[in-house]
């Protein structure tokens, strides 16, 4: 399980220290790829294959569907730890993010999400405020029965 936020700097060579404890339960390869609102999804194995097993079940007679999977699958690329802790993010991906110097690497539960650090702030502090919201809008009450 990915949890936290933690900021980190992309070198002049691409490539970004990946928190230590967010290491382990990486594993010595992982998945990146575009992620949605302006971020990098980054996944273990085991977590991408989960994910591929749910998203062959999209309907290929659905546009959005094959749009979708075009764009994730084909972006994505496998990563790998140097000795010190780093992995290069591809140029496409920096590019996607708009990752620059400065990027914030965070954990969402079964991934690592990258994102430029200007983009996060702004965009946390625009849903931190709706957060309460968000989270009346998603809660389902267990059914009495």
């Amino acid at each position: 399980m990915f949890l936290g936020q933690y900021e980190h700097t992309i070198d002049g060579k691409g490539r970004l220290i990946i928190p230590a404890n967010y290491r382990k339960p990486l594993g010595d390869n992982f998945i990146l790829t575009f992620g949605l609102d302006v971020c990098l999804f980054v996944y273990p194995l085991e977590e991408w294959k989960t994910l591929s097993e749910k998203l062959k079940l999209l309907p290929l007679g659905q546009r959005d569907a094959r749009a979708f999977k075009r764009i994730l699958f084909s972006r994505a690329t496998t990563g790998t730890l140097d000795s010190q802790g780093r992995v290069v993010i591809m140029k496409y991906l920096r590019d996607y993010a708009r990752l620059e110097r400065e990027v914030m690497v965070i954990g969402v539960l079964d991934r690592l999400e990258i994102w430029s650090k200007d983009i996060w702030q702004r965009y946390s502090k625009e849903i931190e405020g709706s957060y309460e919201d968000i989270a009346e809008r998603i809660y389902e009450p267990k059914e009495e029965g």
